[in-house]
């Protein structure tokens, strides 16, 4: 069977954005962000906005780990024993 990786070992894609360097990746996403901003597209929060989608954040991350601990299949439980 034929691989669409071909001279790629290990199976991973040398392109696109997740495959680069982290420090090329900021790099590419500063020049989206100013060029955002210089042509006012860019949406800034206000202290409100920002407020809520914390909270909405902070919320769902509870939510899920609170899920993950009651169906015992959380990667993060200690002993694994659901007591």
């Amino acid at each position: 069977m034929a691989s669409n990786n071909q001279g790629n070992q290990g199976g991973k894609s040398n392109r696109g954005f997740a495959s680069m360097d982290p420090q090329r990746q900021r790099e590419i996403a500063s020049e989206g962000g100013r060029a955002a901003h210089e042509k006012g597209t860019a949406h800034e929060f206000t202290s409100e906005e920002a407020r809520e989608a914390g909270r909405k954040g902070g919320m769902a991350r509870s939510a899920n780990r609170r899920n993950a601990m009651s169906s015992g299949s959380g990667s993060h439980s200690s002993s694994g024993s659901n007591s």
